[in-house]
Formats: C-alpha cells, sequence, structure tokens
C-alpha cells in the first residue's frame, strides 16, 4: 500500500484492507505464533513468520471443509475472479504476481507440501540480501504434525477475531 492514499479507497476496498492488517496483527502477535517462530534455527528465525504464513495456507487448504461451508475449489475460483477484476487497480509488479498466481493456479499448489517447500525457496531467492532461509521447509517437516495441530487451535481463534470485527 506504499504510495496509496487509503482515504480514497472505495468502502470495501478499504474494509479488506483493514481486515488484512488484523489478521496479520492478530497472527503476528498470537502467543502460539510467536513462541513457533522462536523454534526455528537462528539462521532462519528472521523469517520464520513468512514460512508459517504459507504453511497456514497449506493447513487451510488441507483442512478447508473443517472451516468453511463452501467448497474449496468453488472458494479459490471466486478469488481469482475478484483478483482479475482488482487487477486495474494494482501496480505492475503486483499485477504480475497476481497474473501468475492465476495463471500458475498457485492457491491449489498449497495441497502438495513439496510445492510449499519450492514457493518459500522463490521467496528466499526473492530476498535482497544473503540469507539462510531456502530449505526452511527440512524444519518444517520435522515438526509437521505438531504445527498442524497448533495451526487447528489458531485457526478458530483467528476466525472468531475476524467475525469479531465486523470488517468481513
Amino acid at each position: 500500500m506504499r504510495g496509496v492514499d487509503v482515504s480514497e479507497l472505495t468502502g470495501p476496498l478499504r474494509r479488506g484492507l483493514d481486515n488484512h492488517r488484523l489478521v496479520d496483527h492478530f497472527t503476528d502477535h498470537h502467543p502460539w505464533v510467536t513462541s513457533q517462530r522462536r523454534t526455528f534455527s537462528s539462521g532462519r528465525r528472521r523469517f520464520a513468520g513468512v514460512a508459517l504464513d504459507v504453511l497456514f495456507d497449506h493447513f487451510l487448504w488441507q483442512h478447508w471443509v473443517r472451516f468453511y461451508d463452501v467448497p474449496r475449489e468453488q472458494a479459490i475460483a471466486h478469488h481469482y475472479r475478484q483478483l482479475e477484476q482488482g487487477l486495474p487497480l494494482m501496480h505492475g509488479p503486483m499485477q504480475q504476481r497476481v497474473e501468475r498466481l492465476i495463471a500458475f493456479d498457485l492457491l491449489n499448489q498449497y495441497g502438495d507440501l513439496t510445492k510449499v517447500g519450492e514457493a518459500l525457496d522463490v521467496i528466499a531467492a526473492r530476498i535482497r540480501f544473503a540469507n539462510s532461509f531456502g530449505g526452511i521447509i527440512e524444519e518444517i517437516g520435522s515438526r509437521y504434525r505438531e504445527l498442524e495441530e497448533g495451526f487447528l487451535t489458531f485457526y478458530p481463534q483467528l476466525q472468531a477475531k475476524v467475525r469479531e470485527s465486523g470488517l468481513e
């Protein structure tokens, strides 16, 4: 949102932005999430929040029916349509990322843990300074079940917070 005058956004866009910020803040400050970030190796800890965020998308894909009544495939298709409609509002680099997301059906790639690891490695490669974030999936793989169980407790709390806010 750099360079965007938030006061000029339409009501739905503003609520969407506020909801996104609420989700990020709740997640980043949740006690379980903060404790999990500390469990990553020192060289990767700085990016553990990013890794957990992508992993949570994987867990959501895996357990969709537990949290939502709308079939996952239908919800993803709806999100792709919304993103396509919003392309004119996005700056060039964001448009390119969203177009790639849709063209390669990246939301459905999160069902496969190997693809999650590949996505995390792509993120690592985009970081503009030397880092040891690549390969973080190895640390996730060894704790997969523990992280999944924690997510299944955390996510309903996040959903309740979003409902409570009334932004959606």
